[in-house]
Protein backbone atom coordinates (compact mmCIF):
# COMPACT_ATOMS: atom_id res chain seq x y z
CA UNK A 1 0.00 0.00 0.00
CA UNK A 2 2.81 2.84 1.02
CA UNK A 3 4.56 1.64 -2.59
CA UNK A 4 1.19 2.20 -3.91
CA UNK A 5 0.55 5.68 -2.36
CA UNK A 6 4.41 6.77 -3.26
CA UNK A 7 4.02 6.28 -6.98
CA UNK A 8 0.52 7.62 -6.69
CA UNK A 9 2.46 11.14 -5.17
CA UNK A 10 5.12 10.27 -7.42
CA UNK A 11 2.43 10.77 -10.50
CA UNK A 12 1.15 13.58 -8.89
CA UNK A 13 4.48 15.37 -9.12
CA UNK A 14 5.62 15.16 -12.98
CA UNK A 15 4.65 18.14 -15.15
CA UNK A 16 1.77 17.77 -17.10
CA UNK A 17 3.39 19.39 -20.09
CA UNK A 18 4.88 16.27 -21.27
CA UNK A 19 1.05 14.53 -21.12
CA UNK A 20 -0.11 17.31 -23.14
CA UNK A 21 2.59 17.16 -25.90
CA UNK A 22 2.01 13.50 -25.99
CA UNK A 23 -1.83 13.90 -26.18
CA UNK A 24 -0.96 16.44 -28.93
CA UNK A 25 1.09 14.24 -31.43
CA UNK A 26 -0.90 13.80 -34.72
CA UNK A 27 -2.44 10.23 -35.66
CA UNK A 28 -0.93 10.46 -39.33
CA UNK A 29 2.19 11.47 -40.05
CA UNK A 30 3.84 12.68 -43.31
CA UNK A 31 6.92 11.03 -44.50
CA UNK A 32 9.14 11.43 -47.74
CA UNK A 33 9.39 7.99 -49.70
CA UNK A 34 11.38 6.77 -52.27
CA UNK A 35 9.80 6.52 -55.42
CA UNK A 36 9.73 3.38 -57.49
CA UNK A 37 10.72 5.30 -60.92
CA UNK A 38 13.66 7.29 -58.18
CA UNK A 39 14.74 3.81 -56.77
CA UNK A 40 14.58 1.94 -60.19
CA UNK A 41 16.70 4.75 -61.80
CA UNK A 42 19.54 4.70 -59.02
CA UNK A 43 19.70 0.78 -58.95
CA UNK A 44 20.58 1.02 -63.06
CA UNK A 45 23.25 3.58 -62.27
CA UNK A 46 24.75 1.42 -60.11
CA UNK A 47 24.41 -1.58 -62.37
CA UNK A 48 25.63 0.90 -65.60
CA UNK A 49 28.32 2.44 -63.41
CA UNK A 50 30.06 -0.73 -62.26
CA UNK A 51 29.47 -2.47 -66.36
CA UNK A 52 31.62 1.05 -67.47
CA UNK A 53 34.17 -0.66 -65.14
CA UNK A 54 33.89 -4.39 -66.12
CA UNK A 55 32.17 -5.60 -63.07
CA UNK A 56 28.66 -7.51 -63.29
CA UNK A 57 26.71 -6.60 -60.19
CA UNK A 58 23.24 -6.70 -58.46
CA UNK A 59 21.96 -3.17 -57.44
CA UNK A 60 19.38 -2.90 -54.42
CA UNK A 61 17.44 0.14 -53.33
CA UNK A 62 15.53 -0.01 -50.13
CA UNK A 63 12.93 2.02 -49.21
CA UNK A 64 13.61 4.10 -45.17
CA UNK A 65 11.92 0.99 -43.99
CA UNK A 66 14.11 -0.84 -45.20
CA UNK A 67 11.58 -2.48 -48.04
CA UNK A 68 12.87 -3.53 -51.03
CA UNK A 69 12.02 -0.71 -54.01
CA UNK A 70 14.36 -1.87 -56.60
CA UNK A 71 16.31 -4.75 -57.27
CA UNK A 72 18.33 -5.50 -60.21
CA UNK A 73 21.30 -8.21 -60.73
CA UNK A 74 23.15 -7.70 -64.09
CA UNK A 75 22.71 -10.61 -66.68
CA UNK A 76 25.67 -12.45 -65.39
CA UNK A 77 26.07 -11.47 -61.79
CA UNK A 78 26.13 -14.50 -59.04
CA UNK A 79 22.78 -15.30 -57.48
CA UNK A 80 23.73 -14.21 -53.81
CA UNK A 81 24.77 -10.85 -54.76
CA UNK A 82 21.19 -10.09 -54.33
CA UNK A 83 21.19 -10.89 -51.17
CA UNK A 84 24.29 -9.05 -49.67
CA UNK A 85 23.46 -5.70 -51.96
CA UNK A 86 20.33 -5.73 -49.87
CA UNK A 87 21.74 -6.62 -46.43
CA UNK A 88 23.90 -3.79 -47.30
CA UNK A 89 21.58 -1.62 -47.99
CA UNK A 90 19.83 -2.85 -44.89
CA UNK A 91 23.09 -1.93 -42.60
CA UNK A 92 23.18 1.72 -44.09
CA UNK A 93 19.56 2.37 -43.38
CA UNK A 94 19.67 0.85 -39.63
CA UNK A 95 22.60 3.12 -39.02
CA UNK A 96 22.18 5.92 -41.48
CA UNK A 97 25.25 6.16 -42.66
CA UNK A 98 27.68 4.76 -45.33
CA UNK A 99 28.27 1.02 -44.49
CA UNK A 100 32.28 1.33 -44.72
CA UNK A 101 32.00 4.47 -41.90
CA UNK A 102 29.83 2.22 -39.86
CA UNK A 103 31.92 -0.63 -40.54
CA UNK A 104 34.96 1.42 -39.46
CA UNK A 105 33.69 2.57 -36.71
CA UNK A 106 31.68 -0.12 -35.31
CA UNK A 107 33.69 -3.00 -35.69
CA UNK A 108 33.14 -4.08 -31.60
CA UNK A 109 29.18 -5.41 -32.36
CA UNK A 110 30.15 -6.56 -36.36
CA UNK A 111 30.13 -10.21 -35.57
CA UNK A 112 26.65 -9.73 -34.01
CA UNK A 113 24.90 -7.22 -36.38
CA UNK A 114 25.97 -10.02 -39.07
CA UNK A 115 23.45 -12.34 -37.23
CA UNK A 116 20.37 -10.32 -37.93
CA UNK A 117 18.44 -11.06 -40.86
CA UNK A 118 18.29 -8.35 -43.74
CA UNK A 119 21.99 -7.22 -41.99
CA UNK A 120 25.55 -7.32 -43.14
CA UNK A 121 28.47 -5.46 -41.86
CA UNK A 122 30.21 -4.69 -45.45
CA UNK A 123 31.42 -2.13 -47.50
CA UNK A 124 29.54 -1.10 -50.45
CA UNK A 125 26.19 0.76 -49.14
CA UNK A 126 25.10 4.71 -49.45
CA UNK A 127 21.84 6.64 -47.58
CA UNK A 128 20.27 8.27 -49.82
CA UNK A 129 18.63 11.33 -48.78
CA UNK A 130 16.59 13.71 -50.49
CA UNK A 131 16.05 17.53 -48.71
CA UNK A 132 17.25 16.58 -45.65
CA UNK A 133 15.31 13.35 -45.11
CA UNK A 134 16.77 9.52 -45.03
CA UNK A 135 14.66 8.39 -47.63
CA UNK A 136 16.16 4.98 -48.63
CA UNK A 137 19.63 2.97 -49.24
CA UNK A 138 21.63 1.57 -51.85
CA UNK A 139 23.64 -1.69 -51.26
CA UNK A 140 25.71 -2.95 -54.17
CA UNK A 141 27.46 -6.44 -54.62
CA UNK A 142 29.22 -8.22 -57.46
CA UNK A 143 32.47 -5.42 -57.71
CA UNK A 144 35.98 -7.40 -56.67
CA UNK A 145 35.73 -5.30 -53.07
CA UNK A 146 33.28 -3.38 -51.04
CA UNK A 147 35.03 0.06 -52.18
CA UNK A 148 34.24 -0.63 -55.75
CA UNK A 149 30.93 -1.58 -54.82
CA UNK A 150 30.44 1.44 -53.32
CA UNK A 151 32.07 3.80 -55.71
CA UNK A 152 29.02 1.96 -58.12
CA UNK A 153 26.99 3.41 -55.66
CA UNK A 154 27.81 6.65 -55.31
CA UNK A 155 28.01 7.06 -59.11
CA UNK A 156 24.09 6.23 -59.30
CA UNK A 157 23.68 8.82 -56.85
CA UNK A 158 25.74 11.61 -58.24
CA UNK A 159 23.18 10.84 -61.26
CA UNK A 160 20.50 11.62 -59.68
CA UNK A 161 21.12 14.28 -57.54
CA UNK A 162 19.70 17.23 -58.71
CA UNK A 163 16.43 14.65 -58.41
CA UNK A 164 17.60 14.40 -54.56
CA UNK A 165 18.41 17.96 -53.87
CA UNK A 166 15.17 19.35 -55.00
CA UNK A 167 12.89 16.46 -53.81
CA UNK A 168 9.72 17.95 -52.47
Amino acid sequence: MKSLLALTLLAASLPAAPLSAMAAQPDLLPVKQISLELARDIAMGAVEACRKDGYTVSAVVLDRAGNVQAALRDSLAARHTLEIAERKAGMSIMSGSDSSEFRAARGDIRPELNHIAGLIVMDGALPIRAAGSLIGAIGVSGAPGGEKDAACAAAALKKVEERLEFAM
